[in-house]
């Protein structure tokens, strides 16, 4: 069987360097048409089925603009994407409201950058394309096209769910989502462990998505820090006046998510009354709303999410243990954000760019430098922590590219700096205080630390870190010699 054929993108502009290095970025996703100017572009568009084109604006001749509002004209569905160095809003505003561009791509781009925005580009193309064939199936097939449309939207959200919990090639999260995708058909329970903030919430819902019941509401309570009232309130439901303050009759949580999916985070934390009452709950099935004597049923399916390792929990008589294999049916294990080392880097930019979106800051990512620092820290807060990292970073930015002096000061010191460990594993910040050997090698570990640091945040000018720790400049180059420590390969030294 052949190999279906690659996306056709036509890249245009008058410098050849230029189209070179759009040619190198796309070449290995797709199957790249290369022009010099206007009318060269034009040729190509009869003789080719493309479905992006990326054009330069300021070129000799036709502008970039004018050429893609002729292709808008004759070939409407091909996405367009315009590369300018220049931002004037005259040339915005023409090149939305004449050539209907899908996106600016500003001068200098980063290739990752280029790239995801040309594969977006043509996933527009593709799913445009796609909308256009479902609704003609639609107009002319009645019932059977839209039980056709609804098919296909149960396989997107089957997809998009795992698709959301975001994770690379070699990621270590990659074979709980494997298991995660063989449990989501099989309406049992579920446990889901792993320490706070490693996205066993995104985890569920994307395991929702991907059952049956993926067209069905979603619905998540954190057990943790609730009173055994509130949460079995929040949890069964109340009647009229049972519970003091509420005057309406309350539907419980089981009741809202029934025929969908229930997940409840933090049953480690449960008293031991509540984990008799969904014990009744797991293996009978029923449950009686606070003040009611009837016994309720919910076709609700659930998925637990535990912080800790309940077998110990077992162990020690802290959680029952008939519960416990109730909802253990199936088990997943959420690694930490330590031990996704590979992830931290796509994670970090994909955060920085929904935080710059939310609050309207435009970025272009996080500099090599900075990622090395982030992917050195050990992120005991996990995902949240991250994210408060970037955006704090994103707050401080004075730059496009956010560099690893807007890092916080203990990451920094956690971090692995230049070559100090003379190509050692760095140790963590966090395990200063269980290291060992005599106190000369500790102190010198902890001054290797702030010496990068220092320098790191000030951007290597020695004089400001010099007259920081209290230094000469001649005493801080002999102390930098000493340890081996030097900036990063895109890092400039300053006086």
């Amino acid at each position: 069987m052949a190999a279906p054929s690659l996306p056709t993108v036509l890249v245009v502009d008058d410098e050849p360097f230029s189209v070179a290095s759009m040619r190198m970025a796309l070449e290995d996703d797709f199957h790249v048409l290369e022009a010099t100017d206007a009318e060269e572009a034009w040729r190509l568009m009869e003789e080719n089925w493309v479905q992006v084109v990326v054009s330069d604006q300021r070129m000799p001749g036709r502008t970039g603009v004018e050429l893609l509002s002729d292709v808008r004209d004759r070939w409407p569905e091909t996405v367009r994407i315009i590369v300018t160095g220049y931002t004037e809003s005259s040339d915005m505003i023409d090149a939305i409201n004449k050539a209907g561009i899908y996106q600016f791509i500003t001068k200098p781009w980063h290739p990752d950058q280029f790239l995801m925005a040309v594969r977006n580009a043509a996933r527009l193309f593709e799913l445009s394309r796609e909308h256009e064939r479902m609704s003609l199936e639609m107009r002319y097939l009645g019932n059977t096209a839209a039980q056709k449309l609804q098919a296909r939207r149960q396989q997107a959200q089957e997809a998009s769910g795992f698709d959301k919990v975001l994770r690379g090639v070699d990621s270590p999260l990659n074979p709980t989502i494997s298991l995660a995708r063989q449990y989501a058909s099989f309406e049992v329970p579920v446990l889901i462990s792993g320490e706070a903030g490693t996205g066993k919430t995104d985890l569920a819902r994307a395991m929702h998505f991907g059952s049956l019941r993926g067209d069905r509401p979603f619905y998540k309570l954190n057990c943790a820090g609730m009173s055994d009232d509130v949460l079995a309130a929040e949890l069964f439901g109340a009647k009229r006046g049972a519970v003091p303050g509420v005057v309406q009759a309350k539907a419980g949580m089981l009741q809202r998510a029934d025929r969908g999916t229930l997940f409840l985070n933090g049953v480690d934390a449960l008293s031991p009354a509540m984990q008799l009452q969904l014990l009744h709950l797991v293996s009978e099935g029923g449950f009686q709303p606070i003040g009611g004597h009837e016994t309720l049923t919910s076709d609700a399916r659930l998925i637990f999410g535990a912080h800790r390792d309940l077998r110990p929990l077992c162990a020690r008589g802290q959680f029952r243990s008939d519960l416990f294999y109730e909802m253990a049916v199936t088990e997943l294990a959420m690694p930490p954000l330590r031990a996704r080392v590979p992830d931290i880097a796509m994670l970090a930019e994909r955060m920085l760019h929904e935080v710059a979106e939310a609050h309207g800051k435009p970025v272009r990512g996080l500099s090599r430098p900075a990622l090395e620092f982030l992917e050195s820290y050990d992120w005991p807060g996990n995902l949240p922590e991250l994210r408060n990292e970037v955006t704090r970073m994103l707050i401080l930015a004075q730059d496009m590219t956010l560099g690893p002096e807007l890092i916080s000061r203990h990451i920094l010191q956690a971090g692995n700096h230049g070559d100090l460990a003379a190509g050692e594993k760095p140790v963590r910040g966090t395990d200063l205080c269980t290291l060992e050997g005599t106190l000369k090698d500790r102190v010198e570990l902890m001054e290797m630390r702030i010496l990068g640091e220092t320098l790191t945040r000030l951007k290597w000018n020695k004089s400001k870190a010099a007259a920081e720790l209290g230094l000469s400049r001649v005493g801080l180059r002999a102390k930098l010699d000493r340890y081996g420590i030097e900036p990063h390969a895109t890092v400039t030294e300053e006086d």
